[in-house]
């Protein structure tokens, strides 16, 4: 009997060691899986810390981009763009917009007026010399680029797919043959626009050619360029607050555009020219944005015709007399 209890006490105790080493090494086990989720939610901690560190110099680089361009823009647009830079007088840029949006940029062959409304220019100026119309540069391998100068939304190549509309160049990448930034740069967007292919490839392309034949002959021209659309309307001596007033408005209505950042499609183009060699003329284009066939004859107007139908004051530099007398008329015959 009394060796049975000291077998029962053995047994006991053999359990409650076992017991005891159990519960230690759970405890054990407790500490190292505490250990492992305390480290493992550290370590994603630090990753949370260097991805939102990462994120906030993102948005420091971008807010820095953005700020930039802001006070570059904002240099551009303060500057009296009509008169002297380095001396010279910029003849060819019209008088500044107020009655729609406009954004100045300078390129190295062009000066661009960037409307955010319609995703194209208002209007694009250059001046053209005989030297300019030469060059190596070729645009076979050139692509069109977004501009990035300009907020979006804003015109991108895709919107130009399946909208059966060229991209059409305003200062023509003819022009630019001189040099390899301004070539690229002529293939911004905001120095195209939706056009008409056969326009583009005849009419347009011939105009482009006359003008750089002007150029070598009179050794330099002066010309602006750009869309017209027939939703944008003008409006004479209407009564606003009691004083007449020009109210010029864009109606969006019915609008054509092309693409997810709707970028509008002009009805027609126009494109005015200055020469100041010897006695100072101008002429000035209009063309129907179709593939029909259209005679130079036909598509030529006054500068103040296009004025009337743009808003736009063309070569505001030049002295009232002779701006007066050079825009009143056109004629094909005296160039």
């Amino acid at each position: 009997m009394r060796r049975n209890i000291f077998v029962i006490l053995g047994v006991v105790a053999t359990m409650i060691i076992a017991a005891a080493g159990c519960r230690q090494d759970n405890k054990k086990q407790g500490f190292y899986d505490n250990s492992t989720a305390q480290k493992t939610i550290a370590d994603n901690a630090a990753a949370d810390n260097a991805i939102a560190d990462n994120a906030a110099a993102d948005n420091a680089t971008a807010g820095n981009a953005v700020a930039d361009n802001a006070v570059a823009n904002n240099e551009a647009a303060e500057r009296d763009v009509t008169r002297e830079k380095k001396g010279i007088v910029l003849y060819e840029i019209p008088a500044r917009l107020n009655d729609r949006p406009e954004q100045i940029i300078r390129r190295k062959g062009y000066t661009t007026s960037y409307n955010s409304m319609t995703k194209t220019a208002n209007w694009v100026a250059w001046h053209l010399t005989k030297s300019h119309t030469y060059g190596s540069v070729q645009r076979s391998n050139m692509v069109f680029t977004e501009d990035t100068d300009v907020r979006a939304p804003r015109a991108t190549d895709a919107d130009y797919y399946n909208s059966r509309y060229d991209r059409g160049h305003l200062c023509p990448a003819g022009d630019c043959k001189w040099d390899a930034q301004a070539m690229q740069e002529s293939f911004l967007f905001t120095n195209i626009c939706p056009q008409n292919h056969g326009l583009n490839k005849y009419e347009w392309n011939d105009l482009e050619i006359l003008c750089r034949d002007w150029a070598r002959e009179y050794g330099a021209i002066d010309i602006v360029c750009g869309p017209l659309f027939d939703s944008y309307s003008k409006q004479k001596g209407e009564q606003r607050g009691g004083q007449k007033a020009e109210q010029r408005s864009y109606q969006n209505g019915e609008q054509k555009t092309i693409g997810r950042n709707r970028v509008w499609v002009p009805e027609r183009l126009f494109k005015v020219v200055l020469c100041r060699q010897g006695s100072p003329k101008a002429i000035g284009f209009i063309y129907n944005n179709v593939g029909k066939k259209q005679p130079m004859r036909e598509a030529v107007h006054s500068v103040d015709e296009i004025e009337a139908l743009t808003g736009i004051d063309f070569f505001p530099a030049l002295d009232d007399r002779t701006e007066n007398r050079i825009e009143a008329k056109a004629s094909l015959a005296d160039w």
